[in-house]
């Protein structure tokens, strides 16, 4: 536990000392919050949302990237390293197979989503909502059912657990299933990357619940990349607290979504996963609805989604709104080590 709470504390002084230069480097290169984000994904405008993030144009974007080339480059260099120094590697899963799936999921949907963030911005249209949602959602399907296939077949992970009924082997289903737990946590994730530090607040504390975890099933691999990640993380989220200086960027919440969806399924507890990131989950069950409702019943079921925008359309200020989803977010992460641990 020393060893990683010094890798904790060491991304997080390395992403501190660059994170103040690099929001500088991306206000040189324009890479801000502009105001053609005034229509959502389907080319509505939004004049409920413009009302409350109006003052949010201009703040750069693209933290996200900064999180994932300093951790998956301190791993790359530290995990040999402890190898090499002797400490001993305790797995669950083959090391390289679980490095591969966790990083070909970390930067392959952080790439899918930088390549959004420069359509968004540099693209010359403005009202355009960076790539069609079509096209998004079926490339999120495409790398989803990769990492899938990846968990089911390099690391023969096939299982569910149940709380209080045990585990559930599913076979082949399981690639659906898996894939499914991503392209709904990567967009969960986006949806409700909308207030100054609350995703990254939130994802904070569902990483310290699976960091208990991975330690406690001696998960080395597992255990260092979510050392890492929580280090970068808490330096990010300093500047990413009301008022934000700088946010994640589709680049950040397209990886960390999926990416936390990985690290519940190599626990084999999607319903842990469900529980912990339960803000997640809430957030992206309002949008669906009002979804539904507005496709098949022609009228909104709410004045406006997600929930954390009608929040602030009743009345409530943004930071109460995102100090309340912490304080839910660690009761909620609590039941679910709860419910993994019985």
């Amino acid at each position: 536990m020393a060893l990683l709470l010094g890798l904790l504390l060491f991304s997080f002084f390395v992403t501190s000392a660059l994170i103040v230069p690099f929001i500088n480097l991306l206000y040189q290169l324009k890479f801000q919050r502009l105001d053609q984000f005034t229509k959502d994904a389907f080319g509505k405008h939004t004049p409920i949302f413009d009302k409350f993030h109006a003052k949010k144009v201009g703040t750069p974007i693209g933290g996200g990237l900064l999180i994932i080339m300093v951790v998956s480059l301190l791993f790359a260099a530290l995990f040999p390293l402890i190898k090499f120094l002797g400490v001993f590697i305790t797995e669950v899963y083959s090391v390289t197979q679980e490095i591969n799936v966790i990083f070909f999921t970390f930067i392959s949907f952080g790439m899918l989503g930088l390549y959004d963030d420069i359509k968004k911005l540099f693209n010359g249209k403005v009202g355009q909502f960076g790539l069609p949602l079509r096209y998004k959602f079926i490339i999120q399907w495409a790398l989803a059912f990769i990492v899938a296939t990846l968990l089911f077949f390099n690391l023969k992970i096939d299982l569910i657990n149940i709380p209080f009924f045990g585990f559930l082997h599913l076979s082949w289903a399981y690639i659906p299933v898996a894939a499914f737990v991503i392209v709904a946590f990567t967009n969960a994730f986006n949806i409700t990357d909308g207030l100054d530090g609350m995703a990254s607040g939130l994802l904070m504390i569902a990483l310290f619940a699976f960091w208990f975890l991975s330690a406690a099933i001696l998960d080395t691999p597992l255990s260092v990349f979510l050392a890492l990640w929580l280090g970068s993380l808490i330096a990010f989220l300093y500047f990413n607290v009301y008022p934000a200086r700088i946010f994640l960027g589709d680049v950040g919440a397209l990886s960390f979504g999926a990416t936390l969806a990985v690290v519940g399924l190599l626990f084999g507890k999607i319903m842990a996963l469900v529980i912990v990131g339960g803000i997640f989950t809430v957030e992206i069950f309002v949008s669906l609805l009002q979804l539904l409702s507005k496709r098949f019943r022609h009228k909104k079921l709410f004045p406006v989604a997600p929930l954390h925008l009608w929040l602030q359309h009743i009345g409530w200020e943004e930071p109460k709104i995102v100090m309340r989803a912490w304080l839910a977010g660690i009761i909620l992460a609590l039941f679910g080590v709860w419910l993994a641990v019985i």
